[in-house]
């Protein structure tokens, strides 16, 4: 399966998602990687509604990179219908924000968010700490498998 989605990279800081993409290059973590900008787009593209209709919704990506403070629908919001979802509750997904808030830390990991992360504010540790987080979830993590 070379063509497999392996990064769904929702970040609405450009930035933020330009850094991050560019860790990944650095790593050749990013060979499959979609970008969308808000929540709505990301379920849409998860389910294969909206602009994603007719997409194979399930062929799901090995991890969903979620910002939590996003346009249209926040990434809580996102992490909840993922996880009601038969086609995607068992598809990994890491918190990568920037909220140190107990409660958002709380209710992703009650919604079942598979990793925490709050983005570093150095460019350097922001670097480190993506490049980290794709060889653990491209690589190394036995991701589960498709269902047909």
């Amino acid at each position: 399966m070379t063509n497999q989605l392996e990064v769904l990279l929702v970040e609405d800081n450009p930035a933020d998602a330009e850094l991050t993409i560019c860790a990944l290059k650095q790593r050749h973590l990013a060979n499959n990687l979609v970008h969308v900008w808000d929540g709505q787009a990301a379920l849409d593209f998860l389910f294969g509604t909206g602009a994603h209709a007719g997409r194979d919704s399930k062929q799901q990506p090995k991890v969903v990179l979620l910002d939590l403070k996003l346009p249209k629908v926040d990434g809580i919001s996102v992490l909840r219908q993922l996880r009601a979802d038969e086609r995607t509750k068992a598809t990994p997904v890491v918190v990568l924000t920037s909220s140190r808030e107990d409660r958002d830390v709380i209710e992703s990991y009650n919604l079942g968010v598979n990793s925490y992360i709050v983005k570093p504010v150095n460019f350097e540790n922001f670097s480190e700490t993506v490049s980290n987080l794709g060889m653990y979830w491209l690589l190394l993590n036995e991701p589960p498998l498709q269902t047909p």
